[in-house]
């Protein structure tokens, strides 16, 4: 029978967990590594309403991008993740920052689902592979980029600038990766794209003349979660691992 820290051992070697970063709270956050794992539910994050869909499909065992337990609690509701998680004796395993980093972590995969070619790693200013850069196989229009960008990540909108230039250089960082504009810039890009950036990020990206995209957190991060499952899939053959169909910003569009 494979157990909890059968997975967390395999998504060890994939993502380490050693380099989350400090801040971070990845790994095994609620459970037990020698619980016998009978399925296995995927999902960017862990809601309740996730929770309760695990129980219907008696998944004893979640593997999400966002930690379930990101800062200490002061109180806990009996309708919350955690004591959900508990309730149903399901385990929880969160790999988020560290399998932002990996080497075909969120942002290779961002950058593959966008059709960059010849990709290679954004280094932020410490030093850290938050991002991808790479190139379009044809010149593209700022407003061109945006259409590919909402059509490759299906968004029902995107939010876009208009740089200074033709695009065929193309950096990408999912979720919150407005701090890398400038790193973006400095790197040869003509475009940026990510999930969420400030107002004062885009201010300096225009200044720089760069294009910036916003696509989202959830659908920059999202593109990890089928590749994520095929890759357990090959390596747990005798495993059921689901994608959740509850897993949703919940965001909509005028």
């Amino acid at each position: 029978m494979i157990k909890v820290k059968n997975i967390y051992e395999f998504l060890n070697k994939i993502a380490p967990f050693e380099k989350a970063m400090d801040f971070d709270n990845s790994g095994l956050l609620v459970g037990n590594l020698e619980t016998d794992v009978k399925k296995i539910l995927l999902s960017l994050d862990i809601t309740p309403e996730i929770c309760d869909e695990a129980k219907k499909l008696n998944a004893n065992l979640i593997i999400s991008h966002h930690p379930v337990i990101f800062k200490p609690f002061k109180s806990i509701d009996f309708k919350n993740s955690v004591s959900k998680l508990i309730k149903y004796e399901i385990n929880a395993i969160c790999a988020h920052t560290n399998l932002d980093v990996a080497e075909k972590g969120v942002n290779f995969h961002l950058a593959s689902t966008l059709g960059l070619e010849n990709f290679s790693p954004l280094i932020d200013s410490h030093g850290l592979p938050l991002g991808m850069i790479g190139t379009l196989d044809t010149l593209l229009r700022p407003e061109e980029l945006a259409l590919l960008v909402k059509n490759k990540l299906s968004c029902q909108g995107v939010r876009y600038t208009e740089g200074k230039s033709l695009i065929s250089k193309v950096a990408v960082s999912s979720g919150s990766g407005g701090n890398l504009v400038e790193a973006a810039k400095i790197n040869g890009a003509d475009a940026f794209v990510t999930g969420e950036i400030k107002h004062s990020q885009i201010l300096t990206a225009n200044n720089l003349g760069i294009t910036v995209i916003d696509a989202g957190h959830f659908k920059t991060e999202n593109v990890i979660i089928s590749p994520l499952q095929h890759t357990l899939k090959n390596q747990f053959k005798d495993l059921e691992f689901i994608t959740s169909k509850e897993s949703t910003d919940g965001i909509k569009y005028l």
